[in-house]
């Protein structure tokens, strides 16, 4: 039986739906829209619907994003082969330079997410599949090492081919580089890619110039960002609304004691805000795995076990940090000197998470002022405790990009 919800909690859902940039709160609609709308001849006629019903709030920046993917989605939808600049109209491409797909970059809480999810369910006749970036390197290395125990000379080659044979558009949300292994990878994937006639659609914080900046032998990945601005469309979300701004209104994000009714609380959070369909997601930092057990547009969901227990680092946390928008984080224990390694390893996630402005739902044994009181380290927590307090405030992270 579904938990009934208060007030304040309807409130909190509502404002957190705001701040994963409306994806998680559309991932249900759209899936309506993709059935009941599935007779709009186009994605600006799906989408000027869903303004009308109330599921979006018509944004100008949005809608001016439409007429390329509407282009793409036609011609996918009806064309075997590329004929012309399937980004034509808005972005008025020339025959002679087809671009192979549309990179979509702006500041979060601008919608990208959401014009993602919305075109790739718009699609009838293409296979497709979307796939969040840091995921998609994870199988990415996965299918090299098998083919390396094949005694595959190139094994990024078979990677690319499975790519090519199962779908025409590939779909990449939040395209990030932070290690320096997949930032070798990458462009020869995409040459490949584009090569067999891989449509591209992404998505991104930065523009392509900023990818990757100040990284290891950077020089050696400028040949990649050349690629992206050859064969796609570069195309700015310019919008002054930050939809992640409509962010809690002093409603519960920090439930103490982790008891059951806590649990209770953050399961029907959970599951109004990601619809209870997640799937783990897996970072790979200098050759280590860092699983996030629940994971769904943004937001991550994980017990301090996970990721405080395990031996990780403050690489590792970055990682987590720059890969999630919100982090509902639950059984945070008292910590002491029995477990001074573990309570050493979530101040530094706290501090991660921090410095990212990354949304904070948690679950502890006591408030943030009682969880470490004694032992060493104790005095040094204070600021971590401060900084969790302050994590609850309505306006945390109104300044971040």
């Amino acid at each position: 039986m579904r938990a009934s919800l208060s007030l304040g909690q309807c409130q909190t859902i509502a404002a957190l739906r705001q701040f994963l940039l409306f994806d998680v709160r559309l991932k249900l609609s759209l899936c309506d829209a993709a059935f009941y709308l599935s007779g709009m001849s186009n994605l600006i006629q799906t989408y000027d619907a869903l303004a009308q019903s109330g599921e979006i709030t018509r944004d100008p920046a949005q809608e001016a994003c439409l007429p390329g993917l509407e282009d793409i989605r036609a011609h996918l939808d009806s064309a075997p082969k590329r004929k012309r600049g399937i980004l034509g109209g808005l972005f008025h491409s020339k025959p002679e330079d087809v671009p192979q797909g549309l990179y979509l970059w702006g500041g979060v809480g601008r919608g990208k997410s959401m014009l993602m999810d919305l075109f790739v369910d718009s699609l009838e006749n293409t296979a497709a599949r979307r796939v969040h970036f840091h995921a998609f390197m994870q199988e990415v290395h996965e299918g090299m090492t098998e083919a390396r125990k094949r005694g595959v000379d190139d094994p990024l080659a078979p990677v690319a081919a499975k790519i090519a044979a199962d779908v025409k558009l590939f779909a990449f949300d939040e395209m990030q580089i932070s290690d320096i292994t997949d930032a070798m990878i990458v462009g020869r994937l995409f040459e490949k890619l584009f090569e067999a006639g891989v449509v591209v659609v992404t998505t991104s914080n930065r523009h392509p110039d900023e990818l990757y900046k100040h990284g290891l032998n950077r020089q050696l990945f400028l040949p990649f960002i050349a690629l992206l601005k050859d064969q796609m469309v570069v195309h700015e979300l310019v919008s002054p609304n930050d939809y992640r701004q409509d962010r809690l209104s002093g409603e519960q994000v920090f439930f103490s004691p982790a008891n059951a009714d806590a649990r209770q609380a953050i399961d029907a959070l959970w599951k109004d805000l990601t619809g209870g369909k997640t799937e783990p997601l897996v970072l790979t930092v200098k050759g280590r795995e860092v699983v996030l057990p629940d994971y769904r547009n943004g937001a991550a969901r994980a017990r301090f076990h996970d990721l405080c227990g395990a031996m990780l680092g403050p690489g590792d946390y970055l990682a987590v940090a720059n890969a999630v928008k919100l982090l509902v984080l639950e059984d945070i224990p008292r910590l002491s000197r029995s477990n001074f390694n573990e309570a050493k390893r979530f101040v530094t996630l706290i501090d991660a998470l921090y410095e990212a402005k990354v949304r904070l739902i948690a679950s502890a044994a006591a408030l943030p002022e009682m969880l470490y009181v004694e032992g060493e380290g104790s005095f040094e927590f204070e600021r971590t405790a401060s900084r969790l307090r302050e994590m609850q405030d309505k306006d945390w992270g109104q300044d971040s990009e």
